[in-house]
């Protein structure tokens, strides 16, 4: 039978299409197998979903040796929930690329940028459902290196160095996180992450402990790009092919705090890190920073992708000031809005591929009237752009809401006015774009412009859809971040 071996599948399917795209080197064999890679994680993910709604835990040993002697994947409701996630967000863009990268990436290294694809695919979902920290390590360069790859094959020269300063921070951020597992094996003696939750307590104080901690927390910060670590971000997402911005602004990041989530409540426990130590502060101020500074440097921006790519920082901030709440509610509203920003900002990012496709360059001084000449693109940013304000009846709405009721059951009332204050911010840098959008007079090269393919606006509103609908039936949203809170508060205690 199949279904027990799901879990290895999972990850087993993209990681074999990638050596069959190098052999048959043919770009429209790689987009199929691509996709139907995707479509098969997509499913699969959806299978183990369910499988653990009731609260179960799946355990798979790799070679039949048994945990935590051999390789153990494990899924349970929190990385269920993020598996679900990032095969759906894949899948999407796998399909919106056909169109989109035939444009932005030579003929004859079509392949290659699937083969990319389909490895950077194995080691997000790797990432997820491994449960042990040396396999995390792993796919964590799996990942990391195969996106170096994706964006370096932008058309923009400035991609190469983007490249560059990713792989430099990339690298230094994989340096941390491994010596920080070196340390916890040195005071554990096992890899295995719930055989070393069970042993930790024991050492919890010791300072190798103490330690490894801070280890793990820079390097997979750098990773998820957490103010003031986020330096390479920006380029990165502003100079990639347009479906790589996508695929690493609605997955990469997402899975970066996953893993800092697995850490933090499953392996050292939620007493260790905001009791013990002030990581609940720390995070506090960071998630400020980073949801303000952020913001006020998008709004003077004048490449929309570097703008949102920006955004991209600040929303991260509030996903991490939801975990330093250290509350069901706030982890709730933190877990929500890792989902909601991804439907979000992928759809954001693949519209703006349609823009780039038309116009060449999205920067403002290009996109006067667009409006009108590209009225479903521009209506599909608009409605984008309200998610990130947090208007009602859009995602970012709910997780907004539950961010502030996090810090009214805290106490903190100032925290709830900050919340909001700093959604004025997104206002601005979204109204940009509505001014140059539907307010200037149409350029007379925007005058001739059409509106993008098909092939590339339905993926784009099917987020831009999943946006809206999400925002008003959070049944599926706000139900799984719940339990997912739960899951990972009872992990930590």
């Amino acid at each position: 039978m199949i279904a027990p071996h799901l879990p290895v599948l999972q990850v087993v399917l993209p990681l074999l299409a990638a050596p069959l795209m190098v052999v048959v080197r043919r770009g429209g064999f790689a987009w199929l197998l691509a996709t139907a890679a995707s479509v098969a994680a997509l499913g699969i993910a959806l299978a183990l979903f369910a499988r653990v709604a009731d609260g179960a835990v799946l355990s798979y040993a790799m070679g039949s040796w048994p945990p935590p002697w051999g390789i153990e994947y494990r899924v349970d409701r929190v990385n269920a929930f993020l598996l679900v996630l990032v095969s759906s967000i894949a899948t999407v863009v796998v399909i919106y690329s056909r169109t989109s990268v035939a444009a932005e990436v030579p003929r004859e290294q079509l392949y290659l940028f699937y083969t990319m694809y389909a490895l950077c695919l194995a080691g997000l979902l790797g990432i997820t459902v491994t449960g042990d920290a040396f396999n995390l390590f792993v796919f964590l360069e799996i990942s990391s290196l195969s996106t170096y790859v994706l964006i370096a094959l932008g058309r923009d020269r400035r991609a190469l160095v983007a490249s560059y300063q990713y792989l430099i921070m990339g690298t230094i951020g994989a340096t941390f996180f491994v010596i920080g597992v070196g340390l916890l094996y040195l005071m554990t003696g096992t890899l295995n992450l719930a055989d070393m939750a069970q042993r930790l307590p024991q050492v919890a104080e010791s300072r190798p402990v103490l330690a490894a901690l801070a280890f793990i927390t820079v390097g997979v910060c750098l990773k998820l790009a957490l103010f003031p670590l986020h330096l390479w971000l920006p380029n990165a997402y502003a100079y990639a092919p347009s479906a790589v911005t996508a695929l690493l602004a609605a997955t990469a990041t997402k899975v970066s705090v996953y893993v800092l989530l697995r850490f933090y409540f499953f392996v050292f426990g939620g007493t260790t890190v905001f009791i013990a130590l002030p990581m609940a502060e720390i995070l506090l101020l960071l998630s400020l920073a980073a949801m303000f500074i952020a913001s006020t440097v998008a709004i003077f921006q004048d490449n929309l992708k570097r703008m949102f790519a920006y955004s991209s920082v600040a929303q991260i901030g509030y996903i991490t000031l939801g975990v330093s709440f250290d509350s069901v509610t706030g982890l709730t509203g933190g877990v929500v809005h890792l989902f909601n920003h991804a439907l979000t900002k992928g759809a954001l990012f693949l519209l703006l591929g349609g823009v780039a496709l038309r116009v060449g360059v999205v920067r403002f001084d290009n996109i006067g009237g667009i409006g009108r000449m590209m009225p479903v693109t521009a209506f599909g940013i608009v409605l984008g752009g309200l998610s990130l304000i947090g208007v009602p009846a859009t995602v970012g709405f709910v997780s907004k809401w539950y961010l502030v009721l996090a810090a009214l059951e805290s106490g903190a009332w100032w925290l709830a006015f900050l919340i909001v204050l700093s959604s004025l911010l997104t206002v601005a840098y979204v109204w940009r774009f509505v001014e140059a959008a539907y307010f200037r007079e149409p350029d007379p090269a925007v005058a001739r412009l059409k509106e993008a393919p098909l092939a590339m606006l339905v993926p784009a509103w099917l987020l831009v859809g999943a946006s809206v609908y999400f925002g008003l039936d959070t049944v599926l949203t706000v139900g799984g971040a719940s339990q997912a809170a739960q899951d990972l508060l009872r992990g930590g205690r």
